[in-house]
């Protein structure tokens, strides 16, 4: 009779790292198409900024969503803290700067002294916002769905990464915008 052993079992990786990390490289991947448009930018536009660009909505939309990053930072806090109640108030209030932004972003479009088609500034305006809008957008549904969530009690102080994964998402797209509005607006 031979003795047999048995290899020591291979367990699983933390799913908790294997979320962490595909988030991450989401974010690569995102960092770089947005940067390649900041290239974008420079390449066709120059170093010059636009005089006709609404400066003060620009910084009006920034602050919007620098507020929104800040409730979402509170929102995460409070659910990490077991307060279901602050948490939904928060999202609810991230929900509605979100929104707000889109009109804000929606309403310069209609105003812009410029289209898409309107010369190359125009392209890269365009694009550029464009993206960003659709990624808030995206950002925007992510926050209803994390809020219907909260409502149903579906995160607690243990068990909240689907909150986690949006308030680490919104805050990339936040930090994207200031970028933005710096190449668009001031530079």
């Amino acid at each position: 009779m031979t003795a047999h052993t048995l290899a020591p079992a291979r367990t699983a990786p933390d799913e908790g790292l294997k979320r962490r990390l595909s988030l991450w490289l989401f974010f690569v991947s995102e960092t770089m198409m947005f940067g390649s448009l900041i290239l974008v930018r420079f390449h066709l536009w120059g170093p010059g900024r636009v005089a006709h660009l609404d400066q003060v909505l620009g910084l009006d939309l920034t602050t919007i969503l620098l507020l929104s990053s800040g409730t979402m930072a509170h929102a995460e806090a409070l659910i990490g803290k077991g307060d279901r109640k602050g948490f939904v108030r928060y999202i609810a209030a991230t929900l509605i700067l979100g929104l707000l932004f889109l009109v804000g972003l929606g309403y310069e479009w209609a105003h812009a002294p410029f289209g898409p088609t309107q010369g190359v500034f125009g392209a890269v305006f365009f694009t550029m916002t464009g993206m960003h809008g659709a990624h808030v957008l995206g950002g925007v549904i992510f926050l209803f769905i994390v809020l219907l969530r909260g409502l149903r009690g579906r995160y607690s102080a243990e068990s909240h990464w689907g909150a986690e994964a949006c308030a680490m998402y919104w805050h990339f797209v936040d930090v994207v915008w200031v970028f933005y509005y710096m190449v668009l607006y001031l530079l």
